[in-house]
């Protein structure tokens, strides 16, 4: 049984450095594993060219009349040949493996973890995270665990003359569309994109002291997550966790968490579904069980308070992140970089015109990824990031169809409806087509507008939508306009994929009301 752990036992990438050791080191398969490993990995995507061209391949056998009975021994032939080209190249891995001083010392340390359930000793070794014990399941939350949250089909009436749009939307978003929508998902970009993973992962760990957890979700799927602890740093942000989740071909290793990082806050990174080490899909079903799944281990395993909890989305992230603080409302804030209001308005421009019948049912119906109506479900503080340069949300670099414009006047006419009137969008939307640091107000401004929204919230309460303004006239609605959108959207100008400096991320602005009481 041993000898068989060293043959499908997971692939070893790095082997971090000790306390006395000078460097991390690569692992270098001797040449019995490095054969075996190349003809397993050649078989590996043949047999995946295979599949997805077996349509072709049956075809032409067919009419080669390989499926009569005289060619059936020349298939068992071929077929019993490539299993004992299998068998031979698995026991060359394995009698590698065995004589690697490494392989054999993760190996035992792969076998405590899973008897102890303690990953310490296994933290020293980068392999295969399908390998990795869980570390957290939300499943034995005792009382706590839900229902995973499963697709939500919209049920529109069908007929005969939709049947065939219904069925081409289902097939082209379960076949590439979702590939297209989440291109960090594609497997082969994934391998391409190994050694900068493998990279990033080991700097964060050596560097930032970084732990790597596996979270298995209530949908089963395995979640590959990575915590920095800095609450220890008295003179930081450390007691603040602020949880970071990637754009659609983002991962944690190469991805947002740099900037948290440098300001010193503790981070914790995930990859969706699908992603690297996360197993599943990133459905956005799936995706919301999994940034649950994220959330609740850091309240209960790593020990946060939700109001000490910063949810930070970059793009497409910034669904998951409305997600999560749609169902954790008590959260310290919300922090969207580059995110647009619906992808539905994304997906159709990237498609030809006479398809976008079947793309607007492929998005509705099955990756109805609408920030803006995510967004009234939450109602604590919120600062969204707009890059002025967008080339991926806007069209042609142009700020003003930057679609976290549209995102930014949703959220502020549905809490502050008497204050975004026709007039007060108007306005809006000719600030928002220049860059927002063009417009100034004066200090004394500023602090009447705090005045107002301070002496609503004292009497009113500060629930949203808040009635604010309906005795205004068109001047001060406009001065609160202004003051507002300032308030919750600033810009940064660079283009979608850049790292965002760390003055750019800041705990999101409040009205400084708690309970009734004016707190500085």
């Amino acid at each position: 049984m041993s000898f068989l752990n060293y043959i499908f036992g997971p692939k070893l990438y790095m082997e971090y450095r000790g306390v006395h050791e000078p460097q991390r080191k690569m692992y270098e398969p001797g040449p019995a594993e490095k054969f075996g490993e190349q003809i397993l990995s050649t078989l590996s995507v043949v047999w995946s060219v295979s599949y997805y061209t077996s349509p072709l391949i049956f075809t032409f056998l067919y009419r080669r009349g390989y499926f009569v009975a005289d060619s059936m021994p020349t298939l068992a032939k071929l077929t019993t040949s490539v299993g004992l080209i299998v068998i031979i190249s698995l026991f060359m891995r394995g009698v590698g493996r065995r004589q690697s001083r490494a392989y054999t010392s993760m190996i035992n340390a792969l076998t405590v973890a899973k008897v102890n359930r303690s990953s310490d000793a296994l933290r020293r070794f980068d392999i295969d995270f399908s390998a990795w014990p869980v570390d957290f399941d939300v499943k034995a939350l005792a009382g706590d665990a839900k229902k995973p949250t499963t697709m939500a089909i919209r049920r529109d009436s069908l007929s005969i003359a939709t049947l065939p749009c219904e069925l081409i939307a289902y097939v082209a978003i379960h076949t590439f569309g979702l590939s297209m929508i989440y291109p960090g998902s594609v497997k082969l970009l994934q391998k391409f994109m190994r050694p900068a993973l493998i990279a990033g992962r080991a700097k964060l760990i050596e560097e930032d002291n970084g732990i790597r957890y596996k979270v298995k979700t209530i949908d089963s799927n395995e979640i590959d997550t990575l915590f920095i602890d800095n609450r220890n740093d008295n003179v930081g942000n450390g007691k603040t966790l602020v949880i970071c989740s990637e754009g659609n071909a983002g991962f944690y290793e190469v991805g947002i968490m740099a900037t948290p990082i440098a300001l010193k806050y503790s981070v914790l990174g995930w990859n969706h579904p699908g992603f690297a080490g996360s197993t599943g899909q990133p459905q956005p079903e799936q995706d919301k069980n999994a940034i649950d799944a994220v959330v609740r281990f850091a309240i209960n395993h790593l020990g946060f308070a939700v109001e000490d909890v910063i949810l930070y989305g970059w793009s497409i992230g910034g669904y998951s992140t409305l997600w999560a603080a749609s169902i954790y409302p008590d959260v310290k804030g919300v922090v969207l970089d580059a995110t647009f209001d619906d992808v539905l308005y994304l997906a159709q421009p990237r498609m030809p015109a006479s398809l976008g019948g079947i793309v607007r049912v492929a998005i509705r119906k099955y990756c109805n990824l609408n920030n803006a109506e995510l967004a009234e479900k939450y109602n604590g503080p919120l600062l969204l990031i707009r890059r002025t340069e967008d080339e991926i949300i806007a069209e042609d670099n142009r700020i003003d169809t930057n679609r976290g414009n549209y995102l930014a006047l949703s959220v502020l006419k549905y809490r502050y409806p008497n204050l975004f009137g026709s007039t007060q969008l108007s306005l809006s939307k000719g600030l928002l087509s220049k860059q927002l640091e063009s417009y100034s107000y004066t200090v004394a401004e500023e602090k009447l507008c705090m005045s107002r929204l301070i002496t609503y919230a004292s009497d009113e309460g500060k629930s949203f939508p808040m009635l604010i303004g309906a005795d205004y006239n068109d001047e001060m609605r406009n001065q609160m306009a202004v003051f507002l959108l300032r308030k919750h959207l600033r810009d940064y100008n660079s283009s979608h994929c850049t790292q965002l400096p760390g003055e750019f991320f800041s705990i999101p602005w409040d009205i400084p009301i708690e309970h009734g009481f004016v707190f500085t």
